[in-house]
């Protein structure tokens, strides 16, 4: 199994050198350069077409922490290079390349889907693969409508003189009942765990990013009404109904639970170093590697080694509660001051997402390497830039950190388990019960006391103190157990969190000049009035300039207001 997942994905990647990509409906490949009369025959010819799209999934790189430097683009962590789009900084680009208004994948798939007639197998044997299809045009769709909003729906691979390429775009909820339509489908005919082979996608797999999408679209809309980026005559409701209803049936199907070591100290940590999951019980969907077949990664060496040039925000790690289930700030004589002192008593995703004094970075060999401080007083890739640096996803046991198996996970049965509780609290309707099947959950795994909806400690810091304790608790625990896996800007986005960014600089862990004897402060290390690392001190002086009446959507490029007339421009941006 393990050796046919990595067929798959080099399949898929010499398929997506031969069937290049397009920027726009007007610059593209001919599709003609495989004929449907020719090719689409047999299952096994509809599988070896679809596996190109599963490249677009989160991935580790040749260099660099891969998918786990994503959240560099919120507030959950701090890059050497600030983010533009938060620092208000985006400009119109010239052509589609460059603003990710990319519709090759689409128009590919769309290929498919239009050619089929000329099946010799049975439909039973095709469908999964008719359903994947269906499940990546909702993917790349996705995409493109959390850039920019209102769509052209296209489900045709038209020519280029075809007049549906210059159609206008229409209102991102009617894209999101396509896509969810779509989703259907794949749900429909892609079968369940156990009757796929692994790696690919399953009926669960479609089934949580329908939810996805749905509370996306749902939390969007609420937030958002009433502004330039509103729905007219929305019903958010409705797709927070299907949102808690998607995720509600991957947890009655069973065949998913939390990945646990029997221990709270190392049950998060040790989900997320794994080179295999076809046994683990908590992931849906992963990537993996092989050094046998040449796909590898340097991330581990990255991890142990560097700190990448990031490190996490005094924002996120102010978010962990304690053990007994209350905020820091119910705990006045708790102590901030050094890392082992942050982390102590505090929830132990903490202590398993950032390296502290005494973690084993490297255990193979002889001599096992210790974590004692962060990486401030180096530079370029060894750079820490907070003080919080990163160990999620690093294995200390990895043989050969040049050439690392260690997967990717792509979806998870948590993300089911917070769909719901975040779907049923907006629609008002959550319970004990549903809270202790979601959120306690969770926590029970790494030995957080539970919640309780009738006594919610209250938190000063809350950020989101004019919503519901509720609504607070289960974004705080969306932040802490989805920590670098790249939810965080989507989830900003939706729930028109500005004000968390706006004007404001991220900070890092409080500075102990006695450690790092050999940094002058002000040359390259900066510290706020508090005695905090302020890495964006210089760079962005009056913080994130996020421009809520803009930026909360990506501009079109230029070249394709040209081409079609009766494309519009996002607000803000003309």
């Amino acid at each position: 199994m393990r050796d046919m997942k990595k067929k798959l994905l080099i399949c898929a990647s010499v398929l997506a050198s031969a069937l290049v990509s397009c920027d726009s409906f007007l610059d593209r490949e001919p599709l003609d350069k495989i004929s449907s009369e020719a090719y689409f025959k047999t299952a096994k010819d509809l599988e070896l077409y679809v596996n190109q799209f599963y490249t677009v999934f989160p991935a580790f790189g040749g260099f660099g922490i891969g998918y786990l430097a994503t959240d560099g683009n919120s507030d959950n962590m701090v890059t050497e290079d600030y983010n533009t789009q938060l620092a208000g900084y985006t400009t119109v680009p010239g052509n589609a390349s460059d603003a990710g208004w990319n519709w090759g994948e689409i128009r590919s798939i769309n290929y498919m889907l239009g050619n089929l007639g000329h099946m010799e197998t049975a439909f039973d044997q095709n469908k999964q693969f008719i359903g994947e299809a269906y499940f990546f045009r909702s993917y790349y769709y996705f995409s493109l409508l959390k850039k920019f909003g209102d769509l052209p729906w296209v489900n045709e691979a038209y020519d280029t003189d075809s007049k549906e390429l210059f159609n206008p775009r229409v209102a991102r909820n009617v894209i999101v009942d396509s896509m969810l339509v779509d989703l259907d489908k794949a749900i429909e005919y892609i079968p369940e765990k156990g009757k796929v082979d692994a790696g690919r996608l399953s009926k669960e797999a479609a089934l949580l990013f329908k939810s996805r999408v749905a509370l996306y679209e749902a939390s969007w809309e609420k937030y958002h009404q009433g502004t330039k980026f509103g729905v007219e005559g929305s019903d958010y409701n409705a797709y927070y109904r299907v949102a808690a209803d998607a995720a509600k049936q991957v947890m009655d199907m069973g065949t998913y639970s939390l990945f646990t070591t029997g221990d709270p100290n190392t049950s998060y940590y040790n989900l997320f170093n794994k080179t295999e999951f076809q046994d683990n019980p908590e992931v849906i969907l992963a990537r993996t590697y092989s050094l046998l077949l040449g796909l590898t990664h340097r991330a581990q060496n990255y991890l142990i080694y560097r700190g990448s040039r990031t490190g996490l925000s005094k924002s996120l790690v102010n978010d962990y509660l304690c053990l007994d289930g209350k905020p820091v700030a119910a705990h006045p004589e708790h102590s901030d001051k050094n890392l082992t002192d942050e982390i102590k008593d505090r929830d132990p995703r903490l202590a398993q997402t950032i390296w502290c004094p005494g973690d084993l970075r490297y255990g193979v060999g002889e001599e096992p390497l210790y974590f004692e401080l962060p990486f401030l007083n180096l530079t370029g890739e060894q750079h820490c830039t907070t003080g919080y640096q990163l160990k999620k996803g690093s294995d200390p046991y990895c043989v050969d950190t040049e050439n690392a198996e260690t997967g990717v996970i792509v979806f998870r049965y948590a993300e089911a388990l917070l769909n719901y509780a975040e779907a049923k609290a907006e629609l008002g309707e959550i319970t004990q019960e549903d809270v202790d099947k979601t959120i306690n959950v969770i926590r029970q795994r790494v030995g957080v006391a539970g919640l309780q909806l009738n006594n919610i400690a209250n938190d000063p810091n809350w950020q989101f103190p004019a919503l519901s304790p509720i609504i607070n608790e289960v974004r705080r625990e969306r932040r802490v157990e989805f920590a670098c896996e790249g939810y965080r800007l989507d989830d900003l986005m939706r729930w028109r969190a500005h004000e968390l960014i706006v004007n404001k600089r991220l900070k890092g862990y409080y500075y102990n000049a006695s450690d790092f004897p050999e940094i002058v402060v002000g040359e390259g290390v900066y510290l706020d009035e508090n005695g905090y690392v302020d890495p964006y001190q210089v760079s962005l002086p009056n913080g994130f300039q996020f421009n809520p009446e803009r930026d909360y959507l990506l501009p079109l490029p230029t070249t394709e207001l040209v081409l079609n007339g009766k494309l519009e421009q996002n607000p803000g941006w003309n």
